[in-house]
Formats: C-alpha cells, structure tokens, sequence
C-alpha cells in the first residue's frame, strides 16, 4: 500500500502516523515496501529491518533511522516482544514475526513457499495467527502469469497455495489459536470464496472452534481486540 492509504486506514481505526512506535518490514519486495519510504519520511519514525534486507531497498535521498536486526532474533518496541524468524522466500532475507503482549501472541507469516518445522515452532501457541493462503493451484496454471512466474510462485520460495495451508490447519494448527486471518490472496490466482470453503472443511476436519477470517484484496479488516 501507499503511504496515503495507510494513513488512510489508520486514520479510520482512530490512529495516526505520528502515533507508531516503528515500521517493521518483512523483506524488500515492492508490493510490500512501496510506501515505506514515504511513510518513514513522514513520521520520522525508525525502521525495524533485518541486516540483510536493509541494504536491498532503495531508500532513495532519505537517511532512515534504521534499527536492524539479525533474523532470528527477539527485540522489543514499547511493551510489545518481537521475535524474528526466518521465512523461505525468493527475497535477500526474508523473515515472519510473533508478537508477545500482555500474555497475548500474535504470529505472522506471510510469502513463503512451505512450512517447515522451525516455522511451525515459532506459530505454536498463537492466539492471533495471521498466514498467507496465496493461491489455488490450478487457478495458478490456467492463469495469466508467464510460467516461470508461476513456476517461482509453486516454488518452496514462493508463495503458500490453499492446499498447503489446509494441510497446515489440518495437522499443525494450535489448539490456543482462537483467530486464524489468512491473507496475502492473489487477486488473480485465487478467490476469497475459494480460501474460505478450503480453509474451513480443514477447520471442521480437527472440530476447533477457530474463528476463521479471510482478509480479502484492497479491503481493510476488522480491528482484533484480545
């Protein structure tokens, strides 16, 4: 998003851009650093960004307050823990983050293209889990990327389809997990439709009583209180 649509959602939810602490930043591909350098120049705030990722991104004139960090690693922002870990995905350094609060965690992984044990350890005991379900995979083949486009997407550092997240909830979801938000949904690839029925016969298949939610393309979601 743009700086202006963040602070256009902020602003909806009562927030601004003068009221962050920091900007964290997964990895340094544009759909997900196209505003932070607006952002960052706006608000003046510093930027939380791993070693290796920091030097990938082109800050243009701007001299950020930069605040990095090796993956892997645990720092905190105000009153909140942020633990770093390491993600597979075609990027420099590509990492996820679980958030610890008050007794509350929130994890975080999106733009990954499997989910290996280490991934599965970090997520355990999240209360908030919020994890990509990218694509259908033969939405994927039929669809209008060039093949080595979606060769790369079907790679193990490319994205999650919603088969491998269905796997994910059938036999690796945690019990603690009261809301499980999946995002990052192709809009050319895939249909919030499609990620709901598949995420939902995987939820009904262990009999937890998560709360599903499908953030879907360019619509803000609900606000999660805890």
């Amino acid at each position: 998003m743009s700086r202006k649509e963040i602070a256009a959602r902020l602003n909806s939810i009562g927030e601004t851009e003068d009221n962050l602490d920091g900007i964290l930043v997964t990895h340094e591909h544009s759909d997900h650093v196209s505003g932070l350098v607006t952002l960052a120049r706006r608000c003046s705030k510093p930027i939380f960004i791993s070693r290796l990722t920091a030097p990938a991104i082109d800050w243009l004139d701007f001299q950020p307050t930069l605040e990095c960090f090796q993956a892997g690693t645990t720092f905190s922002i105000g009153d909140i823990d942020v633990a770093s870990f390491t993600v597979p995905h075609d990027a420099a350094d590509p990492v996820g983050f679980c958030f610890r609060s008050q007794g509350i965690k929130i994890g975080l992984a999106t733009d990954l293209g499997y989910v290996p044990d280490s991934i599965k350890v970090h997520l355990r005991g999240a209360d908030l889990l919020i994890i990509e379900s990218n694509h259908d995979t033969e939405m994927l083949k039929v669809g209008p990327y060039p093949w080595s486009v979606k060769q790369r997407v079907m790679g193990r550092k490319g994205h999650l389809s919603n088969e491998v997240v269905s796997d994910f909830i059938r036999n690796d979801l945690d019990l603690s997990t009261s809301t499980l938000v999946l995002a990052h949904i192709s809009e050319h690839n895939n249909h919030p439709a499609i990620v709901r029925l598949t995420a939902s016969q995987a939820l009904e298949g262990r009999s937890l009583f998560t709360r599903l939610v499908v953030a879907e393309p360019r619509a803000q979601s609900e606000v999660f209180v805890y």
